[in-house]
C-alpha cells in the first residue's frame, strides 16, 4: 500500500468514494486552501482506494464571569462578542466555528447559540491527540 499527497488526477475516483459511501453531505471543495492535508491511499493497481482529508474548523471558548451583571447584561455581551469573533473568523478565511457546550450548560446555551444561527451537528464529535501514536 502507497500513501502520497492528493493530486487532482485524483478527483474523479475520490467522488467514487464519496459517493459509494451514501452519507448525504456534498462533497468537499478540495481546492479550498483550508484542506491542509489530504492523502491517498493507492490500492494495487494504483487506483485511490482511500483518501483522509483534514480542513481547518475552529473550536470556540467563551470564557466570562456567570455572576458578572444581569443576565440581560451578559446576553448583550455574548451578542456583541458573537458578532466580534464570527467577523474575525470571516477575515480570516475560516469557514465554521465549533463550539463543545458542557452537560449541564448544553440545553439552555444550545438553544441560544441555534437562536444565533449555530446548529446541533447530528455527527458524534470524537478527539484524539495528535502528538502520541
Amino acid at each position: 500500500m502507497l500513501i502520497r499527497e492528493y493530486d487532482d488526477a485524483d478527483l474523479a475516483a475520490l467522488r467514487r468514494l464519496h459517493a459509494a459511501q451514501g452519507f448525504g453531505y456534498p462533497f468537499p471543495d478540495l481546492s479550498n486552501p483550508l484542506f491542509i492535508s489530504k492523502l491517498v491511499l493507492e490500492d494495487d493497481s494504483g487506483a485511490p482506494a482511500m483518501a483522509v482529508l483534514l480542513r481547518l474548523t475552529a473550536e470556540t471558548y467563551l470564557l466570562h464571569d456567570p455572576h458578572a451583571g444581569t443576565p440581560r447584561d451578559r446576553w448583550q455581551r455574548i451578542l456583541v462578542m458573537h458578532e466580534a469573533t464570527r467577523r474575525a473568523a470571516a477575515a480570516r478565511g475560516l469557514d465554521d466555528a465549533q463550539a463543545f457546550l458542557p452537560p449541564p450548560v448544553a440545553r439552555a446555551f444550545g438553544r441560544r447559540l441555534a437562536r444565533l444561527g449555530w446548529r446541533h451537528d447530528p455527527w458524534p464529535c470524537f478527539t484524539r491527540k495528535v502528538d502520541a501514536p
